[in-house]
């Protein structure tokens, strides 16, 4: 690609709940103490996706002290009823996140909606709006809003406050529809936080994986950015008509 499409924007919510999916099934959950690569490309996904694109998140700065809160709940059970269970979550949590997209070359037939500014003018717009569809932080129940903003400006709880490795984490899914075919795999990885900045690495770059199933592409249909609810959006910006 020839131009910057790189974004930055503040996340916030009263709550946050990033777990591991492969152990989330049932019983109590409880929160990384940071988010997962998967759940901010959830999170920017929310705020504008197509498949002609994929995210790739580079960076995430904590920006509010880490801390949690137990809650019970009653979720719904596969054979009917409801059961107890203690969820703990991150409370009011507020991130800066750095990413920027790149080419899904598995979509062929998108590659004449590979057009750079338009896509990168659209993200902003969408970011500046507060995103297409709601955002979530890693479950349902915990609302996140979205807001531009600058990597970096602003005090964090955690400036000079030096490193804190983490133990084994998820880092995100690889989907057949963007990496192996046919494959359905989850990436592990250790980060580290160095005054409150994480650094992802990307998900090519994850040595440890776990195979899941089979699973067939089923890419969804799309115009790309010929999709009539972002006709005004284009045109604001110059780009057509």
């Amino acid at each position: 690609m020839e131009k910057e499409n790189r974004v930055e924007f503040k996340v916030f919510g009263k709550y946050a709940l990033f777990t591991d999916p492969m152990t989330k099934i049932g019983g109590e959950k409880c929160s990384y103490h940071i988010p997962t690569y998967e759940a901010l490309k959830g999170v920017l996904s929310s705020v504008y996706w197509k498949p002609t694109i994929v995210w790739i998140i580079d960076r995430v700065r904590v920006m509010k002290r880490i801390r949690t809160q137990t809650r019970s709940a009653k979720p719904v059970e596969y054979g009917g009823g409801n059961s107890l269970a203690i969820y703990t979550y991150l409370a009011a949590v507020e991130y800066q996140v750095g990413a920027h997209f790149e080419w899904n070359l598995n979509r062929e037939d998108m590659a004449k909606d590979r057009n750079e500014n338009k896509h990168f003018y659209v993200a902003k717009r969408m970011i500046e709006k507060g995103g297409r569809r709601d955002v979530f932080l890693g479950a349902r129940e915990c609302q996140g809003y979205v807001e531009p903003c600058r990597f970096g400006e602003g005090k964090s709880e955690y400036d000079d406050y030096g490193e804190i490795a983490f133990d084994l984490m998820f880092h995100g899914f690889d989907y057949p529809d963007e990496k192996e075919k046919d494959k359905f795999s989850a990436r592990f990885w250790r980060p580290k936080m160095v005054n409150g900045e994480v650094n992802f690495i990307r998900p090519e770059d994850c040595t440890i994986r776990k195979y899941v199933r089979l699973m067939k592409a089923q890419p969804p249909e799309s115009v790309g950015l010929a999709e009539e609810s972002l006709r005004d959006i284009l045109a604001e910006g110059g780009f057509i008509k």
